[in-house]
């Protein structure tokens, strides 16, 4: 082997040996969901749900970055549509950045577009203070400038603290005074208790002396459950007897049903006799149920909505023309602006539509004897169907909504037939 052979041999070795540290420095993992958590931000942040890359190129999903120590650095939020609204269960960014420093857990938030933005507690930046053991001990909230700034909860800063039999949580706001847990629920100082795996297990009000104690609707504490998935499946409120207790939004008890990918599907709520008040069904995304072809009565409806419009304009019939349009018409034809010299879009209102129906053909000089008017449904789709019109006068695409059985124009763009009009 010649001394370049050698050289060339030592390159690609030394690329393979740097690849594969990078690859084991760092590695990426991949989600369906994230763990629900209704209590604190002292909860890790946990994906369940483990799926490969190559299934989460067909589905929603995230994706949990970790640096050589296993610490989570980045979550990129491919989870569109069914993502949970809530500032402790949901990220509402695109992509969350974890840094760590001098016994920090720094967190900034930034869209598709790698601009900084907000969360959905609504602040740029957490910065959460690390113990010697690597403990969350502290979180703030930062602005743009890193100036202090209170979340949509207006809570600044929490305190946690290990106790025997909790771990206790304060909020404070700017002012520095205590804040309860949120704006609709009225917990003070709170007390955490987790279970082995780091879910959240029993969420208890405390006084000032620690001491379990009754808010003002009779709630002591909430219990969460997870199955062996993570899945969040039942949670239930109670007094500090130990009781099960109706909480502020009429019932007692919840319990959450999952489709086998951890999708949630059904939520039943209990009273504290452990009776089911009411059910209901969770849609997501990965069930979607598709419409039916649309029914001959749909369509001769759309027929008849449609030639409705230009017919209530041939026969002055203004009753019929308030009946066919949404009140939200939106109808846009070619214009143009001869002081600027440049076409613009103008737009007609409904009242003016009524209006027209009126008069505009008073005369009965605007259209033929026997007018031409030909209509084709171009597509119906459940509610929403698209339609050509074609008259003596214009070529017309309207855009149908069905309200409430009701069929109505609430698009409608046009044009002369002629197009000499637009001196083509």
């Amino acid at each position: 082997m010649d001394n370049s052979s050698k050289t060339i041999t030592k390159l690609l070795l030394a690329f393979s040996l740097i690849s594969s540290m990078l690859s084991f420095s760092q590695h990426s993992m991949y989600y369906r969901h994230l763990r629900y958590n209704h209590v604190s931000p002292y909860i890790e942040l946990k994906g369940i749900h483990q799926i490969d890359s190559i299934t989460a190129n067909k589905t929603s999903h995230y994706v949990f970055r970790f640096d050589k120590s296993n610490r989570l650095t980045e979550i990129i939020n491919n989870h569109y549509h069914t993502e949970k609204t809530h500032p402790l269960a949901s990220l509402g960014v695109y992509k969350v950045v974890i840094n760590y420093t001098d016994g920090k857990e720094i967190r900034t938030f930034f869209n598709p577009n790698n601009d900084r933005i907000t969360n959905h507690r609504n602040v740029y930046k957490e910065v959460f203070l690390l113990d010697k053991n690597g403990l969350r001990k502290q979180l703030n909230f930062y602005d743009l400038k890193d100036k202090p700034m209170e979340s949509n909860w207006e809570i600044t800063e929490y305190r946690w603290e290990p106790s025997k039999k909790y771990i206790i949580e304060r909020r404070y706001n700017l002012a520095g005074k205590l804040v309860d847990l949120s704006p609709y629920f009225e917990f003070g100082i709170t007390g955490i208790v987790l279970d082995k795996t780091g879910c959240p297990k029993e969420h208890y009000n405390l006084n000032s002396k620690l001491e379990v104690e009754d808010n003002h609707f009779g709630i002591a504490s909430y219990k969460d459950f997870y199955d062996e998935i993570g899945n969040h499946i039942k949670y239930s409120y109670h007094s500090k007897d130990k009781n099960f207790v109706m909480n502020e939004w009429g019932y007692s008890i919840g319990i959450k049903e999952y489709d086998t990918i951890g999708n949630h599907t059904k939520l039943r709520l209990l009273n504290t006799k452990k009776k089911v008040i009411s059910t209901r069904k969770i849609y997501s995304n990965a069930t979607v149920k598709l419409s039916r072809i649309a029914t001959t009565n749909d369509s001769l409806e759309i027929q008849k909505r449609s030639l409705g419009y230009l017919i209530a304009l041939q026969k002055l019939r203004p009753q019929l023309m308030d009946s066919v349009l949404n009140d939200r018409l939106n109808k846009i034809t070619v214009g143009y602006d001869h002081d600027i010299k440049k076409q613009f879009a103008k737009k007609t209102t409904k009242d003016q539509m009524i209006d027209f129906a009126e008069s505009w053909n008073a005369s009965g000089s605007k259209f033929p004897f026997n007018p031409t008017n030909q209509i084709k449904i171009l597509d119906i789709y459940n509610r929403i169907a698209t339609v050509k019109l074609t008259s003596d006068n214009w070529v017309e695409y309207l855009q149908l909504i069905k309200l409430n059985d009701h069929w109505e124009i609430v698009n409608l763009l046009w044009q002369y037939k002629d197009v000499k009009m637009y001196g083509e």
